[in-house]
């Protein structure tokens, strides 16, 4: 039928393997190159954004994200608001996957951490290119 039993002797084992490695790419954005990848976009497999590309509110994140990322205003983001703002609607929805703390205080807090943490994201491409 469809499975096939092959038998390897000692002699098998002993003999070098013929695989042959195939190089990285460096270009491959599934890698692990860190959140902009050379080419300047967003890696979205980044682990540094701790699945926030995924989820029920992934899209949400990707759109205030990539709004952020490619601001040109004076205030880097401030043109982003509506984004951001349905980014925090729809992870409200969800509070399991997306705990909110003591709700107006700490509702400050986490915008401001998120800032920063958007902040110094752009801070290190900046730092990046200009080398």
């Amino acid at each position: 039928g469809k499975d096939r039993i092959i038998f390897a002797t000692k002699e098998d084992h002993e003999t070098p393997s013929s695989a042959e490695l195939v190089a990285d790419d460096p270009d491959d954005p599934y890698e692990e190159q860190g959140l902009i990848l050379p080419n300047g976009d967003i890696n979205w497999n980044c682990p540094c954004l701790g699945g926030m590309a995924s989820g029920p509110c992934g899209e949400q994140f990707k759109s205030a994200f990539s709004c952020f990322h490619y601001s040109t205003e004076e205030i880097k983001g401030s043109d982003c608001v509506d984004q951001f703002r349905a980014m925090q609607e729809c992870m409200q929805k969800y509070p399991d996957l997306y705990p909110q703390e003591d709700e107006n205080e700490e509702k400050e807090k986490s915008s401001k951490d998120l800032e920063a943490t958007l902040m110094e994201a752009s801070a290190a491409k900046e730092e990046k290119g200009s080398s």
